[in-house]
């Protein structure tokens, strides 16, 4: 992946906004196509059954390619840690459009559901831009596997990162091991193979979860493992510090 400094190429026939999208023909991302319920592609990758989506137009996807995906949230993330964004000003500039019928996300994000993890904001990304999942841990729980398979197949979406942060909560107490109250220590089976890998230490623990669940994803998932196949999906595993607002990528 380049650098958050690095040029970007642009397809010869179109160019770059400022949140990484590809502007097409006069056609920006957000621009409604009237093509039909899905594209093939959706109907392949989830076996043709579709058959529960009411009638109605459906939308580009993205033009971009996985690896520029994580690029334009990369870059996202750089402009939100230099105070640089620009998201909300094109939010305001959407709402003034009809937006009920319209969404085109380049990259879902599976991250917990901490309220010290905004996603868009993280990301720097307006509206419509990402396809988001959260729960405590970040883990791939079937409903979110099943979400994420319907934002890359039906949505278009190009990269999916497994975003951990610093300071989890959930992780904390999966290494404690406590009783808890209610449902909480559902969340612990997910947890425990990244704690087994990593032991008591929190921040390493942390960082071995989104990388199992993002292997998870990518492998637990026909859907998602053909669009890897066919290199028209990445799935990467990544950090964010709370201090200093920073994502990481993980290898």
């Amino acid at each position: 992946m380049k650098s958050s400094g690095e040029t970007s190429r642009m397809p010869a026939h179109g160019k770059r906004c400022s949140c990484g999208c590809v502007q097409q023909a006069g056609v920006t991302r957000r621009g409604l196509l009237m093509t039909g319920l899905v594209t093939g592609m959706a109907g392949a990758a989830l076996g043709g059954s579709l058959s529960w989506i009411a009638p109605r137009p459906a939308f580009a996807q993205s033009k971009l390619t996985p690896d520029e995906a994580l690029q334009a949230l990369m870059e996202g993330n750089r402009r939100f840690v230099e105070k640089k964004m620009t998201s909300f000003s094109e939010d305001l500039a959407i709402l003034k459009q009809n937006t009920a019928e319209k969404q085109e996300p380049f990259a879902a994000v599976l991250s917990c559901a901490d309220s010290r993890v905004p996603v868009e904001i993280v990301f720097d990304q307006s509206i419509g831009h990402l396809f988001v999942a959260r729960v405590a841990g970040n883990i791939a729980s079937p409903d979110n596997i099943a979400s994420l398979e319907y934002g890359a197949a039906v949505l278009g979406t190009k990269a999916i990162v497994v975003l951990g942060h610093a300071d989890c909560g959930a992780m904390k107490a999966a290494i404690a091991g406590k009783e808890v109250p209610g449902q909480i220590s559902e969340l612990y089976a997910a947890l425990r193979p990244a704690v087994d890998a990593a032991g008591p230490h929190l921040d390493a623990a942390i960082r071995e979860n989104a990388k199992l669940q993002a292997h998870l994803l990518a492998t637990a998932s026909p859907v998602l493992a053909g669009l890897i196949k066919e290199k028209k999906l990445k799935i990467v595993a990544g950090y964010y510090n709370l201090v200093d607002g920073r994502v990481s990528l993980l290898s």
